[in-house]
């Protein structure tokens, strides 16, 4: 006599613990939707504050919106697995952290290797451990992704209890804070979806108000093409000169939102090797960056998330960096930068030495 089906609850207990067990601090199931926090994806494709990054408005066959509403990408859907791995280090924040003579690299980018390529692996091996697990009342199906698919992974990253998302538009958890890197596997499978995390930022507006860049439109609503993070590495071309004082001494992302929550004050150290931090990669000196030649930029950028700026647009980072430091022994450096034979990063340093020459 075979042995009954376990049941969906008993399966959906399962995958959160092989999620624990493939090495994800935190795990839930969600629904695929609509939610509401969806509905506010249109309107900010429409206003174009997604900027140049025109993946976001893909649309499917119908013109509907694929990142709008699961059922635009993937119809089949039935309940979306959402993984959590913590990235927190023990290095400063940017916020106290650093002199104006050197450079910010975003937290998450400071580690040995890029986080996508140390989840997805560990994500491909939980969705096989799930197919194991799928009854064979229909052909099992799945997607998995590490934010590379036309999903908003931080909604059903609330649905599915890994969090709440903060007024920053992050994924925010009440022991773990904001430094969470999320995978997600969607599956054909309808699995016992876990209750929503409940929003815990209250009255607090200490994100909103520490943007120098003044990118959040209001409480969870961020216009892209002002953030910091996207004019170091999603901007390509010419960052917009009344933002660059703003930028300060980012060369990569920026961390500002997520340095100044309290939820982030006690935020635990994670303990994946890879994500512990490089000497080379917190708070680089300004002047070193702007000596190396290409290849000494390949090296210092490999294996990390910092290659998507390329060799012209961390130039161009580089020369805003020096504009913002306020000190005149960089003169030079900026000068140098100035006569690049890029055009880019040569109108670049050509801001940042009339930057430093109005210190005189």
């Amino acid at each position: 006599m075979e042995a009954p089906m376990p049941s969906i609850s008993a399966i959906s207990e399962q995958v959160r613990r092989l999620a624990r067990e493939h090495g994800f601090d935190l795990a839930g199931i969600a629904g695929v939707g609509p939610y509401p926090e969806s509905e506010v994806f249109e309107p900010w494709i429409a206003e174009e504050r997604h900027g140049e990054m025109s993946y976001l408005a893909s649309r499917n066959d119908a013109g509907a919106l694929k990142r709008a509403e699961l059922k635009n990408a993937a119809p089949w859907a039935r309940s979306v697995v959402v993984c959590a791995m913590n990235y927190n280090s023990s290095a400063p924040y940017s916020t106290h952290a650093g002199s104006n003579r050197e450079g910010w690299i975003a937290r998450y980018a400071q580690g040995e290797v890029d986080y996508h390529d140390v989840l997805l692996p560990r994500l491909r091996t939980l969705e096989a451990a799930i197919a194991a697990l799928a009854p064979n009342e229909e052909p099992f199906r799945s997607w998995c992704y590490v934010d590379t698919g036309p999903v908003i992974e931080r909604v059903f990253a609330k649905y599915a209890g890994i969090g709440w998302i903060g007024k920053n538009t992050c994924i925010l958890n009440e022991q773990l804070g904001s430094w969470l890197f999320l995978g997600v596997i969607l599956t054909n499978l309808a699995l016992e979806p876990d209750l929503p995390a409940t929003d815990r930022c209250g009255s607090c507006t200490r994100c909103l108000d520490a943007c120098p860049t003044n990118a959040f439109v209001g409480p969870h609503q961020l216009d892209a093409t002002k953030c910091i993070s996207y004019l170091t590495i999603e901007k390509r071309g010419p960052i917009p000169e009344e933002l660059r004082t703003g930028i300060g001494r980012h060369l990569f992302g920026c961390d500002i939102c997520q340095d100044v929550c309290p939820w982030n004050r006690k935020a635990p150290v994670g303990t994946v090797p890879e994500f512990q931090p490089k000497e080379e990669r917190v708070n680089p000196p300004l002047r070193e960056l702007a000596e190396m030649d290409v290849d000494q930029y390949r090296e210092f950028v490999q294996k990390s998330p910092i290659k998507r700026t390329k060799w012209v647009g961390f130039r161009r980072n580089l020369a805003v960096a020096i504009g913002n430091n306020g000190d005149l022994e960089l003169l030079a450096t900026a000068e140098k930068l100035a006569a690049d034979e890029d055009p880019l990063v040569a109108e670049h340093g050509r801001w940042a030495v009339e930057q430093l020459r109005k210190i005189f």
